[in-house]
């Protein structure tokens, strides 16, 4: 059964180990609430698994403590059993997908955990953990579904309702639903008046259409970059908590996700992964009632891979017009591209690739192809280009 007490219980024995993070006025993410970030991106590993690792493991026998741990993670779950397993002085085996990012598996390794990489999604990598755990006796250290990790977690609820203690609402990150659990039961027991939402993402939405149908889901397959909430299945304990202490579940897209990492790093001078974004991408695109209202987006982990890091600025800046790709129809003339860029160029925007294509089947043979990619300010900025290029005659392909 889970507790306030077992929650203030964790909070007291994560004290030595975990970091209690900073909670940041962001100002500039958003003129429509009064907007404030609760940084676990900012925690010891990078995530706030630790916190619900570490307790989960303090909390063993000697006996369970000598078999050992074993777990699975989509990356950020597995470098908290790893930090907790090696503080304690015990053996663990992490059960990783392995399309989670070559940065979550080789910052596990260092924390002294031994990887087994499984083919697949996180859901793959859980029968696998449970089918090694029959095999070995370890202790089997649920990423979600198991109260006292829940109760660690809760411990961000304790420290939310502390350093903001007149917040209106909270926005939590949701995969299995371990996060949103401990955080929902802290705060809707000590305040029942502040607003708990969830977000998932439109790739894998478990929890959100377990809630709505009323039972829980199993999805076919998860699509998302966002790694760290790619869940196929809730847990049994956190539906059941959602359902109870959780007021609204919603989506957000990829593309949104995107721009919402953008701004964290433009505007916060923050780095998130996808998972810890959902809840500043649901605050930036309006997916709740929070217009007015003192609001805390809870960014739960920072561990992006930067090759994906750098596909993910691309995909924001696309999505706020910041960055344009078009492609103009031209008669092949000497002096063509320098009108083209004379046009553009007076409207301010950058021209940052060129390609030249004289070879396609479907154009004249007097005529060719100019791809440009661009650096713009806005969407109405590149309306403004085409409209321009379009009355000088020349066709938008």
């Amino acid at each position: 059964m889970l507790t306030l007490d077992k929650i203030y219980h964790a909070s007291y024995v994560l004290k030595e180990v975990i970091r209690p993070t900073d909670m940041i006025k962001a100002i500039k993410l958003s003129t429509d609430c009064d907007l404030y970030l609760k940084t676990e991106n900012l925690q010891i590993t990078g995530a706030f698994k630790a916190r619900g690792a570490y307790f989960k493991i303090s909390q063993l026998t000697e006996e369970e403590k000598k078999n050992g741990v074993i777990a699975c993670s989509a990356g950020n779950h597995a470098q908290g059993v790893a930090l907790a397993a090696t503080s304690h002085g015990i053996k663990s085996l992490i059960c990783i997908p392995n399309s989670a990012p070559i940065s979550k598996v080789e910052a596990t390794k260092k924390l002294g955990a031994e990887v087994c990489l499984v083919e697949g999604t996180y859901d793959d990598a859980h029968d696998k953990a449970v089918e090694l755990q029959k095999e070995t006796g370890a202790t089997f250290i649920h990423p979600f579904d198991d109260e006292l990790v829940i109760a660690g977690q809760g411990t961000i609820g304790l420290e939310i309702l502390e350093q903001l203690p007149d917040v209106d609402a909270v926005i939590v990150p949701i995969g299995g639903g371990g996060l949103i659990s401990g955080v929902a039961y802290t705060i809707k027991n000590l305040n029942p008046d502040i607003k708990v939402y969830g977000v998932q993402s439109a790739g894998a939405p478990s929890m959100y259409l377990s809630m709505a149908h009323d039972k829980i889901e199993t999805l076919d397959t998860v699509n998302t970059f966002a790694d760290g909430i790619a869940v196929k299945t809730p847990g049994e304990l956190t539906f059941d908590l959602c359902k109870k202490y959780v007021d609204e579940i919603m989506t957000v897209t990829d593309d949104e996700v995107a721009t919402a990492i953008l701004s964290l790093i433009e505007n916060q001078k923050l780095i998130s992964e996808g998972a810890g974004a959902v809840s500043v991408a649901a605050a930036l695109f309006n997916k709740f009632p929070i217009k007015g209202k003192k609001v805390c987006c809870l960014v739960s982990g920072g561990n992006i891979d930067v090759t994906i890091l750098s596909r993910v600025i691309d995909r924001g800046l696309q999505k706020t017009g910041r960055l344009a790709e078009f492609t103009v129809a031209l008669t092949d003339k000497p002096g063509e591209l320098v009108t083209v860029s004379k046009i553009i160029a007076d409207l301010g925007a950058n021209v940052i690739a060129v390609s030249h294509d004289r070879a396609d089947l479907n154009t004249d043979i007097n005529s060719c192809y100019l791809r440009i990619s661009l650096e713009t300010r806005n969407h109405e900025h590149i309306q403004k280009i085409k409209e321009a290029l379009q009355t000088r005659g020349y066709k938008i392909v």
